[in-house]
């Protein structure tokens, strides 16, 4: 048995990160934060964590485990997820949530689950909205920044860090099978933690790295951060719409003080002026003008 009451180790809490919040809190996950690191971060209640883990275990042990629907977007909560659907037989909505996938019947991909595990609460939110209108009983990973409305248990944690989402995973697929009495000892669970890390179906290997990276999951338990939401980035309409601007104005200066100089002359020079016709000749034997014949004859 772990130390203290703990499911395991305390050390191996703090080394996944799974207390760590971010920098934002919601008056939802008040009542699991702990304190507040000197960087600004939140720290999560650790028994609180541990607590409704065991709980939330036991809760899932209840239903078939065909019944069990997790829906997990991000890369790393997806790879934890599939190897508790591996393990435990629960069914995985890995990626985007498509609207209506709880709601409308007549969707080829429409399930009807008896329980909803939401990993992330803010990115998945069309998937609580759905559970609160049909009246699915849920279970939601919480960090700091997460608002709990329509979910009936909220494990609070660091649900975007790779290590902290295995090992959440892992402790509810044993927590299950010791429940469900397929094992009579936490000894007997014969997974390991490092499976719910590595996935068969993972996202391709240039991706993991850039998100781990940001989301700081390999730092030491007390220096990891659990950063922020990144923010949406923006749409090709808006991201093409200011550079064209500034382009152009670049152009403009970027032009040569000679040409601009020849292109006005261009445009101030006159056209040229129409030849004027020659005047007819007179042809020999032509009557003369009255005025003509006169000072010809004075002239004589």
């Amino acid at each position: 048995m772990a130390q203290e009451g703990f499911l395991i180790k305390q050390e191996k809490y703090l080394e996944a990160g799974i207390h760590i919040g971010t920098k934002l809190r919601v008056i939802d996950m008040n009542k699991f934060i702990y304190r507040t690191r000197n960087d600004g971060l939140y720290v999560l209640d650790l028994r609180k964590i541990d607590e409704r883990i065991r709980m939330a275990g036991k809760l899932m042990a209840k239903y078939e485990p065909e019944s069990i629907v997790v829906v997990a977007s991000r890369a790393y909560s997806s790879m934890a997820a599939q190897a508790f659907g591996r393990i435990t037989g629960a069914k995985i909505i890995a990626g985007r949530f498509v609207p209506g996938a709880f709601t409308n019947v007549q969707r080829a991909d429409f399930v009807e689950p008896k329980l909803v595990v939401i990993c992330d609460p803010k990115g998945e939110r069309q998937a609580v909205l759905e559970c609160g209108k049909m009246g699915l009983p849920s279970v939601g990973l919480c960090d700091t920044d997460n608002y709990t409305m329509y979910i009936d248990w909220v494990i609070p944690c660091n649900n975007k860090g790779r290590r902290s989402l295995a090992l959440i995973f892992w402790l509810l697929a044993r927590e299950m099978a010791i429940a469900q009495g397929k094992i009579s000892s936490y000894d007997d669970f014969k997974p390991t933690l490092e499976e719910f890390e590595i996935s068969l179906t993972a996202p391709p290997a240039e991706a993991a790295p850039a998100a781990d990276a940001a989301l700081g999951a390999e730092e030491p338990a007390e220096m990891a951060e659990s950063a922020p939401e990144e923010p949406a980035e923006p749409s090709d309409e808006e991201e093409g719409e200011e550079p064209a601007k500034e382009d152009a104005a670049t152009e403009a200066k970027a032009k040569p003080a000679h040409k601009k100089e020849g292109e006005e002359k261009a445009e101030k020079k006159p056209a040229r002026p129409r030849a004027k016709k020659a005047a007819p000749k007179k042809e020999e034997g032509e009557a003369k003008p009255a005025h003509e014949a006169k000072e010809e004859k004075k002239a004589e």
